[in-house]
């Protein structure tokens, strides 16, 4: 019996992508710590740069830390009309080497190059290549980790930044697992890695120790996969076809928002820039989500499900203006408030109604 060919998978991760297209573009920003964002009070910061990171700035810190930990930091505004076109040409290179390429964001993504088209021997040599080419193509770098799968993979391309690159080989998955702490396991975010510190789980080693009884005991229908992960075992594919399951956008404003209409007015704007992509698309959500954040950082979400699709502006805005109306008048001022649509179909309504199916 001919047993399957080993998978082989790269995850490429370009380098503080937004920050080095600033420091690309402009000479004047090269070897100096930018963030990309808003300086004012209530800025936060999108990106770093290498050279801001070492001072602690990091992407969502806010602005005012990220001044106070690095005085020299420069602030540059965002240009994702740019950013969303260097990564269209990083993408091009991609598919020169393979049609099955599963984009994350705009600056990563998973390829699965066991047969690339450039017939090259290994994937080691493959991710060699397509950094080559992104770095002599558009001047920037990328880091890319290699492996059998892509959870080790996605963990691997971290191992050698900026501008390396590492492989997690079957022979070693398992092992080199056991080595890690869970909170870099994709997957683990803050909330579960520090549920896992106290339950005595804290590297890789430690999680495979448990039983799936007890991971499922403590972590429900996460347990499989942690179980999976802690064995360096991942069987996902590679989709190309993925489909995004939501779009949302958010702003914090300059000062804290008292008054209804100012709140509903910061939320229909939120509403419109997601409308905008859903209709750009022609995919539209069945489910709307808002977020408000107060003035101490205390948050909440509402959402409403509905039979039929959101097909209009109108809609949306005012799904969204009835969820808000829901938290309205304010205990306190609101600091940002977001919109999400979700369960996105490419169906639209087609009775020009909204029923309501459920909320929370």
């Amino acid at each position: 019996m001919r047993m399957p060919a080993v998978r082989k998978i790269l995850h490429v991760d370009m380098d503080a992508f937004f920050a080095s297209v600033e420091q690309r573009d402009d000479p004047a920003l090269r070897g100096r710590p930018v963030a990309v964002g808003s300086a004012a009070a209530r800025g936060v910061v999108a990106a770093a740069s290498y050279e801001a990171r070492a001072f602690g700035v990091k992407s969502a810190l806010p602005s005012v830390t990220a001044l106070r930990r690095c005085p020299d930091l420069i602030f540059v505004p965002p240009r994702f009309d740019v950013y969303r076109a260097v990564s269209r040409q990083i993408h091009a290179i991609f598919a020169e080497y393979t049609d099955l390429i599963q984009p994350l964001s705009l600056d990563e993504a998973y390829l699965d190059v066991t047969t690339n088209l450039r017939a090259l021997p290994t994937a080691w040599a493959t991710a060699k290549e397509i950094r080559a080419r992104i770095r002599d193509t558009l001047g920037l770098t990328a880091s890319a980790g290699i492996s059998y799968n892509k959870f080790l993979a996605k963990l691997a391309s971290d191992h050698r930044k900026p501008d390396g690159q590492f492989a997690v080989t079957p022979d070693m998955g398992a092992i080199w697992v056991e080595t890690l702490p869970v909170a870099r396991f994709h997957g683990v975010g803050p909330v579960t890695a520090a549920k896992m510190a106290r339950l005595g789980i804290v590297t890789g080693a430690d999680l495979r120790a448990q039983s799936l009884d007890f991971l499922r005991a403590h972590f429900g229908s996460a347990a499989e996969w942690y179980h999976a992960i802690a064995r360096g075992i991942d069987d996902r594919p590679v989709n190309p076809d993925r489909v995004r399951k939501s779009s949302g956008s958010e702003t914090t404003f300059d000062r804290d928002l008292i008054a209804d209409a100012d709140i509903l007015e910061g939320v229909q704007r939120m509403a419109d820039e997601v409308w905008a992509w859903c209709a750009a698309r022609q995919v539209f959500g069945r489910t709307v989500t808002i977020k408000v954040k107060y003035a101490d950082f205390r948050q909440i979400t509402r959402s409403r499900s509905y039979l039929a699709p959101i097909d209009s502006a109108a809609k949306l805005a005012d799904a969204s203006a009835a969820l808000t109306a829901s938290v309205l008048p304010t205990p306190q001022g609101i600091r940002l408030v977001g919109v999400t649509v979700s369960n996105l179909t490419s169906e639209r309504e087609p009775s020009g109604t909204l029923p309501l199916f459920g909320a929370d």
